[in-house]
């Protein structure tokens, strides 16, 4: 499968997913005028890779920070995570926040709530 690599911006996170070196990462800021467009390719790569995941996706999160219109599609990617997880895959999603931002803890709390997979919720 391809690699996914969406360079960030001001307003939009890096997106890595490169399945060979087992690396799935977003991180940044997630402010994009249109969110859905800007996050498409990452749900339609997620929807093609969860046919034939890895035997482990470990997804790391490392949002500074993001807008209401991002945590929608933030809740789009972790359901096609807990797809992986309900049909065998081993997968851990880690939510990195800074050791001060109460709101990013709280949202990773939340997440970790709506789903039915491992979820870390890592201060630095």
């Amino acid at each position: 499968m391809d690699i996914l690599d969406i360079k960030a911006t001001n307003d939009t996170p890096r997106v890595l997913f490169d399945p060979d070196n087992e690396i799935f990462e977003i991180s940044g800021r997630s402010l994009p005028e249109d969110v859905v467009t800007f996050y498409q390719p990452v749900i339609d790569w997620l929807d093609e890779y969860k046919l034939m995941p890895n035997e482990k996706t470990e997804l790391v999160f490392k949002y500074i920070y993001f807008n209401t219109a991002t945590s929608k599609l933030v809740q789009d990617i972790l359901l096609r995570l807990e797809y992986i997880h309900e049909n065998g895959g081993s997968v851990n999603v880690i939510w990195y926040y800074e050791l001060d931002d109460e709101d990013m803890q709280d949202l990773g709390e939340e997440f970790k709530e709506y789903v039915d997979i491992p979820f870390e919720l890592v201060s630095y």
